[in-house]
C-alpha cells in the first residue's frame, strides 16, 4: 500500500481541483489532479518559503490556463529513479503546442526498445502539467493513457492548439 501524500494545498483550476505538496525548502515535489480516490490530507501549517511558493505555482498555473503562459519556472524536485528523472527531463523539453509519441520519447532517451519503460515513468510523473506527461501521444496520434483522466489530457492539449477547441468545451477555451 502507498504511503497517503500530503498535500500542502488545493488548487481550483478550469479542469478541477489540483493538490500541491512543497518541501521544507519551498519546492514543489507534488502536483496532481484531485480524483475521488485521491484523498487530501492538508499539513498543519505552510512555511513562508512553500506559501510563496504555493502562490508563485497558483499565479503561474492560472496564466496557463488564461492562454498566457507556455512555460512555467516554478522551482520543483520530482523524486523517483534516475531512468525515472531523465523522462521527465525529457518531457520538459517538449515545447508547449507539440506532442510526441512514446516510441519518440524512447528514442529521445537513446533507448529505443524502452517503450513500455518509458510511458511507466510517464504515467509516474508527480508533477502534474508542469512536467508535461500530457504531451506524449500513441505512435497513431491517438490520445492514450493520462493518470488525470482522458479528458483532462484532452483538454490541455485543446488548450495548447494541439486539438481542436469544442464548441462546447466546458473548461471555457473554446
Amino acid at each position: 500500500m502507498r504511503a497517503a501524500i500530503i498535500w500542502n494545498h488545493q488548487l481550483e483550476t478550469p479542469l478541477g481541483p489540483m493538490g500541491a505538496a512543497f518541501d521544507g525548502d519551498g519546492y514543489l515535489v507534488r502536483l496532481d489532479f484531485l480524483t475521488e480516490n485521491r484523498a487530501i490530507t492538508r499539513a498543519e501549517l505552510l512555511s513562508k518559503r512553500e506559501a510563496q511558493a504555493f502562490g508563485f505555482l497558483k499565479n503561474q498555473l492560472e496564466a496557463y490556463f488564461r492562454g498566457s503562459l507556455r512555460t512555467f519556472n516554478v522551482p520543483h524536485k520530482a523524486a523517483g529513479t534516475d531512468f525515472q528523472r531523465r523522462v521527465w527531463a525529457e518531457l520538459e523539453c517538449i515545447p508547449f503546442g507539440k506532442t510526441i509519441s512514446y516510441l519518440e520519447l524512447a528514442k529521445r532517451l537513446g533507448e529505443p526498445k524502452c517503450i513500455r519503460a518509458a510511458g511507466r515513468a510517464n504515467g509516474a510523473n508527480p508533477i502534474s502539467v508542469l512536467i508535461p506527461c500530457h504531451r506524449v501521444i500513441g505512435s497513431d496520434g491517438k490520445l492514450v493513457g493520462y493518470g488525470g483522466g482522458m479528458h483532462r489530457k484532452q483538454a490541455l492539449l485543446e488548450l495548447e492548439g494541439v486539438l481542436p477547441k469544442h464548441e462546447e468545451s466546458p473548461y471555457g477555451w473554446a
